[in-house]
């Protein structure tokens, strides 16, 4: 292994963290993704070759095609990230970034802008990294809507996908759950609520009946959750309402499951007399299961017994990330790769400082180990 012996530097990784947390990225936010990506290619320095931006439908996205034509696609290993959080602009104002200890915090600190920091932590310690190219994209938290081609279209180039999605309490993530989004629309007929409301067709209360069946669809026993979200109906108070609609989340370890749930959900039919129901989603990763990062985990253990680094864990969690799209190509996949903390998403989101040492080396490790 060509691996470099040089120690991941702590103060520049703090520096670089609070520069790219500076900069405000939420999904539809063009200017601070640009900017993001500025700094990402100044850390880059050409070790990847040239980057380009690739824009769809107004986000831009970055990619370095980097590995040498020349390398097997087998030995290629394509680093993946995204530089979009769910903070709306201003957020950084109230909850700017911070360190206290070993801690550090602020908006998109942890999902997941210490993984892009880290990338470049470990592109530096691995030596030939000839055989690398690496995705940030721009819309992962809106479900990659707009850079999905481009994640498949890398990852298609690739034997391995390491993802730099955050890790909670140390543990690889070897499986994710299966998501899908759908919005269920009703339709019924406006009346005046006081003078005639037996002339209206109530789409609030078909809503309700459609929001408890949906709920009824989950399945604990096999892990499979059916969440109503976000709903809506009526526009006053004096108005049978004519329009409402209910976004609903779904999720599930198996694909069978997902495709169960979304034929129940196409079944439905409205139990007000004169309402309509109408459909629109689809599932939007299929599930990451354990079989395509079982190798890279086991590659994983070795490299940090070769190194002396903390032993390697792996867990399976709910959330869906790029890498469940890169697992459903059939391409070994390996994710929660970034540093460690916890509080995704929410206002006391925090990374720990401590693991980054470890965690460059682990990824450098992996890096070196697939060097042609």
């Amino acid at each position: 292994m060509s691996q470099s012996s040089s120690p991941t530097a702590p103060e520049r990784f703090t520096r670089r963290l609070e520069q790219l947390v500076g900069i405000e990225t939420p999904s539809d936010g063009e200017r601070g993704l640009n900017d993001a990506y500025d700094l990402l290619e100044g850390w880059a320095g050409g070790v990847l070759g040239p980057s380009e931006r690739i824009v769809c439908d107004g986000v831009p996205h970055l990619h370095w095609r980097g590995a040498d034509p020349a390398v097997p696609k087998s030995r290629r290993v394509l680093l993946l990230g995204h530089a979009d959080t769910v903070w709306p602009l201003g957020t950084l104002a109230e909850i700017p970034f911070a360190v206290a200890g070993t801690r550090a915090t602020g908006p998109g600190v942890f999902d997941m802008k210490a993984g892009l920091v880290l990338a470049f932590e470990a592109l530096a310690l691995a030596g030939d990294v000839s055989h690398v190219s690496m995705v940030v994209s721009g819309d992962e938290e809106r479900g990659s809507i707009t850079s999905r081609a481009l994640v498949e279209e890398a990852a298609a180039a690739c034997g391995a996908v390491l993802v730099l999605e955050p890790s909670e309490g140390g543990a690889l993530k070897t499986a994710r759950k299966g998501v899908a989004q759908y919005r269920l629309g009703v339709s019924g007929r406006a009346a005046h609520a006081g003078l005639e409301p037996h002339k209206g067709v109530n789409a609030l209360v078909e809503l309700a009946h459609q929001v408890l069946t949906i709920s009824e669809l989950a399945d604990r026993e096999r892990g499979t959750t059916v969440t109503p979200t976000v709903g809506g109906a009526g526009t006053t108070t004096n108005t049978v309402p004519e329009q409402g609609f209910v976004d609903v989340d779904v999720r599930a370890w198996e694909r069978g499951e997902l495709d169960r749930v979304e034929r129940e959900l196409r079944a439905l039919r409205a139990r007000e007399p004169g309402a309509a129901l109408a459909f629109q989603g689809s599932v939007n990763r299929g599930p990451l299961e354990r079989a395509m990062s079982v190798d890279l985990l086991n590659s994983a253990r070795a490299v940090a017994e070769r190194l002396g680094l903390t032993p390697v864990t792996e867990t399976s969690v709910g959330g869906g990330s790029d890498g469940n799209i890169t697992a459903g190509l059939g391409v070994p996949t390996l994710d929660g790769l970034g540093p460690d903390g916890g509080g995704a998403h929410a206002r006391h989101e925090w990374l720990d400082l401590t693991s980054v040492r470890d965690r460059a080396s682990l990824v450098a490790g992996l890096l070196a180990d697939r060097a042609p």
